[in-house]
């Protein structure tokens, strides 16, 4: 039985008999009813969400075992998702995406997942993950007592079950890749990058400075408070979105290549030794479509971004066809 809970969600419940809950967060249709017939037959009433905020309210409202959870989402996407989800919720997250390079992996794991399914899944496989990390439950066994807990026996607290623990079935080494300090600040000048020399600063760049905001051709940044409007209209971005766009309107018409935006955006800036491979530089391409998405920049006119080919990005100037003089 189906029954709307709100816009954009769904509940499937068996009423003959009580049930634990999963949230499904996926805007694919078809993949969204596969994964609830899948959750059903493993013994969950299911809640689905088309979106990454109405699933971060599903979270909170209903208190999932298990909440699945798509990468490329409309608004924010999973790995946004999953740390938001991560903030207050102990629930097991299984991301499920096409996105399949290590970097995508490793990042949604970082995020806070429990484990990473690829797209086109097995439906087996994923019952069989989901049990392998119910019979391993969020269960700490404290070394010493706890403030609060004098004989160390009690219940922890849900804020206080371990989280960040991979799945049994997530064997995989995970390096830290996205840390949280904005690496946008520590972008401005970066050294030469390992796929050459980036192109020497204009002495004059296209931005004007208004205070704590930034503006350029429609596109307004302050990056202490990390706000992002355009036309006036504020847009929501990522961790990641948001380093990209503000590196880029720090070093103005200087082309930066797609390592150099792969380092600034693990705040790695400064340094040259680490190694940057074609899935860190996919991975770049894939914010960057997502961030003009958002921005509504089109790629063919840009008012905001430029592609420059074989090399990188920059913010556009005079001459580029949607610069509009200020």
């Amino acid at each position: 039985m189906t029954t709307v809970a709100g816009e954009g969600d769904s509940v499937v419940t068996d009423p003959g008999q009580e049930r634990r809950v999963a949230v499904v967060i996926e805007d694919d249709l078809d993949i969204r009813y596969l994964l609830e017939q899948v959750l059903m037959q493993a013994g969950f009433s299911t809640v689905s969400t088309g979106n990454g905020e109405d699933g971060v309210r599903a979270v909170l409202a209903h208190e999932p075992v298990v909440t699945t959870l798509d990468v490329s989402l409309p608004g924010i996407d999973g790995f946004e998702v999953a740390r938001r989800i991560r903030e207050s919720s102990s629930t097991y997250i299984v991301m499920i995406s096409a996105m399949g390079d290590e970097i995508d992996i490793l990042q949604g794991l970082e995020a806070g997942a429990d484990d990473y399914l690829v797209k086109p899944f097995r439906p087996r496989e994923l019952r069989a993950r989901l049990g392998a990390m119910l019979r391993r439950p969020r269960i700490a066994e404290p070394a010493a007592p706890e403030v609060g807990d004098p004989d160390g026996t009690g219940p922890l607290a849900a804020s206080e079950v371990p989280v960040a623990s991979a799945a049994p079935s997530a064997v995989l080494s995970v390096a830290t890749v996205t840390p949280e300090v904005p690496a946008a600040s520590a972008a401005a000048d970066p050294p030469t990058s390992p796929d050459g020399p980036a192109s020497p600063a204009s002495p004059v760049g296209p931005a004007d400075v208004d205070g704590a905001w930034v503006h350029h051709n429609g596109l307004a940044i302050d990056q202490e408070a990390r706000l992002v409007r355009v036309d006036g209209v504020p847009v929501e971005l990522t961790k990641t979105e948001f380093d990209l766009i503000a590196t880029l309107v720090e070093t103005r018409r200087r082309v930066r290549s797609k390592a150099d935006l792969a380092l600034a955006v693990r705040n790695d800036a400064y340094v040259t030794t680490h190694y940057i491979g074609d899935a860190d530089r996919r991975n770049v391409e894939v914010h960057m479509a997502n961030l003009r998405r958002k921005l509504a920049d089109d790629p063919n006119a840009p008012r905001f971004v430029v592609t420059v080919r074989g090399v990188g990005y920059r913010l556009t100037g005079p001459g580029d066809p949607g610069f509009v003089a200020e």
